[in-house]
């Protein structure tokens, strides 16, 4: 069972909007000291914080906890001793199997859940439209902030920044979002105002052309609710076809790897083992290359080997 300190944790990175994977051991055979319900979190830059294993294990688990993190898909992760206890191909779907080489316990099932902070919409105006995308977005699952035009809103972060002012204060906001690189900035407006507004803001040519003016898809939408249907399907299109670095486009297609990226893997030249590449990740400098490892102790045993201060 989680213990008390991890759970006020995670009650607070969800709090925060701070992504993170919960781990928790579902089965554990012997000799390990890892029991079922022992639990830690994985957070974005690889640290772990909690107890699911010894640091091989924790290496495994930092791998495959980032990849759920991409994907926001939970999954099941079964570690094997590399002389085995059971088949691979036992695997079900939504399970990964790892031989982890230096495994000294039995074989362990870790769970891991990834909990992603909902997409942030920021709706600038007062109007009946910018009142039906709070709620047609609240009802999505979206987490919908408002404000009036000129009262000044924080807009960084946001997955969308949408303008349904009807010409009260649109290319203050308007240009902050683009400069901000916010993956999508709209302007609500007909087409020749829109055109009118865009080639009077305040930025370079290429950002003002990333504005979405008619907001929206163009699904013949007329009443207020309908424009709002518009408008949040085409961002929903976008954020599944030009996904954020790391996250894979739809469910099941491989995303690009990023730096940063739990898809950034690395294999540990003692052990072979898969490892992540991250900030909290064993590293070694040798020979002007950047070399990763399960735990300090391949770490060191490779810098003994090859006499690397």
């Amino acid at each position: 069972m989680i213990d008390r300190d991890l759970a006020l944790r995670v009650q607070r990175l969800l709090s925060e909007r701070t992504p993170f994977v919960l781990a928790t051991v579902v089965r554990a055979h012997r000799p390990t000291s890892v029991r079922p319900g022992d639990a830690a979190i994985v957070l974005a830059d690889g640290s772990i914080e909690g107890f699911v294993g010894g640091v091989c294990a924790v290496s495994s688990v930092r791998l495959h906890g980032l990849r759920a993190m991409e994907t926001g898909e939970p999954l099941v992760l079964r570690l094997l001793p590399d002389e085995g206890d059971g088949d691979p191909a036992e695997a079900m779907e939504g399970a990964v199997v790892e031989r982890n080489p230096c495994l000294s316990g039995g074989a362990l099932e870790i769970f891991l859940e990834p909990h992603l902070p909902p997409a942030r919409l920021v709706v600038i105006g007062d109007s009946p439209i910018a009142d039906a995308l709070g709620r047609v977005a609240g009802a999505a699952g979206y987490d919908c902030e408002r404000a009036a035009a000129g009262d000044g809103i924080e807009i960084g972060g946001a997955g969308a920044v949408i303008v349904a002012s009807h010409g009260n204060d649109e290319e203050a906001i308007l240009a902050e979002a683009l400069r901000a690189g916010i993956a999508y900035v709209a302007l609500v407006a007909s087409r020749r105002r829109g055109e009118a507004v865009r080639a009077g803001l305040p930025v370079p040519t290429e950002l003002a052309a990333q504005l979405h003016t008619p907001a929206g898809l163009d699904i013949g939408a007329r009443s207020p609710g309908e424009i709002a249907v518009a408008i949040l399907a085409d961002i929903i299109a976008r954020r599944h076809t030009d996904p954020v670095p790391g996250r894979p486009a739809r469910p099941g297609t491989p995303a690009p790897a990023a730096e940063g990226s739990a898809r950034s893997e690395a294999t540990d030249p003692v052990c072979g083992m898969r490892v992540a590449i991250t900030p909290a990740t064993p590293q070694l400098v040798a020979g002007g290359q950047t070399l990763y490892f399960c735990s300090g102790h391949c770490r060191d045993a490779y810098a003994a080997q090859h006499a690397v201060p």
